[in-house]
């Protein structure tokens, strides 16, 4: 399969573009998860836990795929695995919406899902783009792309949770599953791979080899643990805390639409501060500002503003560490294998989304209440300022020339 095309559309802004098309649809639809959390558990008879755990075995699997997938898009092209993983994703929503067990859940919500995630989404379409943008333009550029996940949050919510009103659960995956296939043609324009790459030669080998010895990569990868528990948590169980609260399901879908809407910014100004500023020193001040917005969520009576602010909070910090942190794996350990080596990063990112995702339902189902995983939340974050402090950012000596 060939997925050349006329130089016109090579075009850095049209790639720009496209890739971020691709993670408003493929993060859009991912979001959507916390909205069939309820009628699917009351129409099947599942507890919340079972439901998490698919949910929490999809982050996980997608990030165990994802370094497979970028070394796969640096070495073959982000074009062919674009397409591989939209098919994929395409087919888990479909078993999705006919799974009646547990186990036809986790293929479909899990497996598949969380295979297709891995091939549509950051690895792979950013580190086509970090390729692509001019070292000074490199950091604003991956958080406009970033920006796109962040708008399919806020975009694709609305019209999950009308589809889920309208048509019923069952149906509005399978239109989600049309929305997906549009990842398709927009492959067609990110095409990039590792080719261009000069200076230094390393074998993948030596590349992994370098950044497992190399303390600033574990501290990004813990680091970006935390931020996935954090982020997996809350989207997949602040719908249901909203109701448990005495709030409408519309004010709790409102509520996470509103962290993608202002995450539009957030990912914009992280990347343009990340340009200028210490990013380690961004990331820390992330994590930090974190444990404030949920500390007020905890602190003040739970109303309908409150739960906005928070939202807004939340989203100007929500994705923001993705241009940060991929743009330091970038920066430190040069442009060749950046897809596969910010991909294993991003695995630290799911198993935290994993335990975030499952820990939040069983923490509820033990104790009837989200209260345990919020201060745990805050704990993790205060760890999460602490690691991204001692990150070296200047390029590993082997790599500075590349």
């Amino acid at each position: 399969m060939s997925f050349e095309l006329p130089s016109l559309l090579r075009r850095p802004g049209v790639v720009l573009v496209c890739g971020a098309l691709i993670l408003t649809l493929a993060m859009g639809v991912r979001h959507t998860g916390g909205l069939f959390l309820p009628p699917m558990t009351a129409d099947q008879g599942w507890s919340r836990e079972l439901f998490s755990f698919s949910i929490a075995l999809q982050n996980l699997l997608w990030g165990l795929f994802q370094p497979f997938a970028g070394a796969f898009a640096d070495r073959h092209g982000a074009g062919r695995t674009l397409v591989g993983g939209a098919l994929l994703y395409i087919v888990g929503l479909v078993v999705m919406a006919h799974a009646d067990t547990a186990l036809g859940l986790n293929l479909g919500a899990g497996l598949l899902i969380g295979m297709g995630l891995s091939g549509t989404t950051f690895s792979v379409v950013l580190g086509v783009i970090g390729r692509m943008a001019a070292p000074a333009k490199r950091s604003m550029a991956l958080g406009l792309a970033s920006a796109g996940g962040s708008f399919g949050q806020f975009a694709v919510l609305p019209v999950g949770q009308a589809l889920i009103s309208t048509v019923g659960w069952q149906d509005a995956l399978l239109w989600l599953a049309v929305g997906i296939a549009f990842i398709i043609p927009l492959a067609a324009a990110v095409t990039g791979t590792s080719e261009r790459s000069t200076g230094f030669q390393q074998s993948l080998g030596e590349a992994l080899h370098e950044a497992m010895r190399t303390p600033s990569f574990h501290y990004l990868f813990w680091s970006f643990f935390v931020c996935g528990f954090q982020t997996a948590f809350i989207m997949l169980h602040l719908p249901a805390f909203v109701v448990d609260g005495g709030l409408s399901a519309n004010i709790g879908m409102t509520a996470v639409a509103l962290i993608g809407l202002f995450n539009i910014f957030g990912s914009f100004l992280s990347g343009w501060l990340g340009g200028c500023y210490s990013k380690k020193g961004l990331l820390a001040g992330i994590y930090a500002l974190r444990i404030v917005a949920i500390l007020a969520l905890l602190m003040f009576p739970l109303s309908t503003l409150s739960l906005y602010v928070f939202a807004a909070v939340m989203g100007l910090l929500w994705l923001g560490t993705v241009p940060l942190t991929s743009g330091l794996v970038g920066q430190i350990f040069g442009l060749r294998y950046v897809g596969m080596l910010y991909g294993i990063v991003f695995l630290g990112h799911q198993i935290g989304g994993f335990l975030g995702a499952w820990l939040g339902g069983r923490i509820f189902d033990l104790s009837g209440s989200y209260l345990i995983a919020w201060w745990l939340s805050i704990a993790l974050s205060v760890l999460a300022a602490l690691l991204s402090l001692p990150v070296r950012e200047a390029p590993l000596l082997r790599t500075a020339a590349r």
